[in-house]
């Protein structure tokens, strides 16, 4: 089992396209493929959650992120204030109010890279 601090948990918060293509998705990706962290876990929180459902280039990278084994999580007060949820639901993303669970991984002692 590892430990809190070997577990990366990316907070995607931007609706820029091209930190998610050159940033997000690029490190999180080497991150599980590599064994950089021992798990990966995506959060998908306010305008990404928006941009994340309406551009099918994102989708297409955040199913390899699925089939790479990186946890897929989603904001669902967010995604329900731009109409996404279900979109995000499809796209095989958790989606659920979390916030209670972001602090856990912070008092866990996860590693928390933000953008």
């Amino acid at each position: 089992m590892s430990k809190p601090e070997d577990n990366l948990v990316f907070l995607w918060a931007t609706e820029s396209r091209d930190v998610a293509l050159t940033m997000v998705f690029p490190y999180a990706l080497n991150s599980k493929r590599e064994g950089w962290w021992d798990e990966v876990t995506l959060i998908v929180w306010g305008p990404s959650a928006k941009l994340l459902a309406r551009d099918d280039e994102l989708q297409k990278r955040l199913r390899k992120l699925d089939r790479e084994g990186v946890n897929l999580e989603a904001c669902k007060a967010c995604a329900e204030g731009y109409g996404v949820a279900d979109d995000l639901e499809k796209l095989g993303v958790d989606v659920y109010y979390i916030g209670e669970r972001l602090t856990e991984y912070m008092k866990e002692g996860r590693r928390i890279l933000s953008l």
